[in-house]
């Protein structure tokens, strides 16, 4: 059975929109490949993460017992769909690695916004 939400972006009914400004994936562009069936496959083209020291720490704190890296997101950065910001900031790949009791992780402005001493 095919996805019927698939079947009216293919038809052009629904219009395929970018990804929302707060996304990883915002900006990112999309590329299509036709599968062994003949159906068109659409997907997000990769995304590159810039090194840790591309940002600009703001501030640490220590993860606690049974926190979860969204939940430090919402507290810390106030939205928890960010949590991959902390994961790039702190050069995790998943997010599991930052949810650690006792570990520290850096809070950082977003990539490209300078901190106070970068302003110097």
């Amino acid at each position: 059975m095919t996805n019927p939400i698939q079947a009216m972006f293919e038809a052009g009914i629904v219009e395929a929109t970018d990804f929302p400004p707060e996304s990883r994936y915002s900006g990112l562009p999309t590329k299509t490949i036709k599968g062994l069936d003949g159906r068109v496959i659409t997907y997000v083209t990769r995304r590159f993460v810039a090194q840790p020291d591309a940002f600009a720490t703001q501030a640490y704190r220590v993860v606690t017992q049974g926190e979860r890296l969204d939940q430090i997101a919402a507290t810390d950065i106030g939205n928890p769909e960010g949590f991959w910001h902390l994961c790039d900031a702190n050069g995790a790949v998943f997010a599991e690695e930052l949810e650690v009791p006792g570990r520290e992780v850096r809070l950082t402005l977003p990539q490209g916004v300078p901190g106070a001493e970068e302003e110097l």
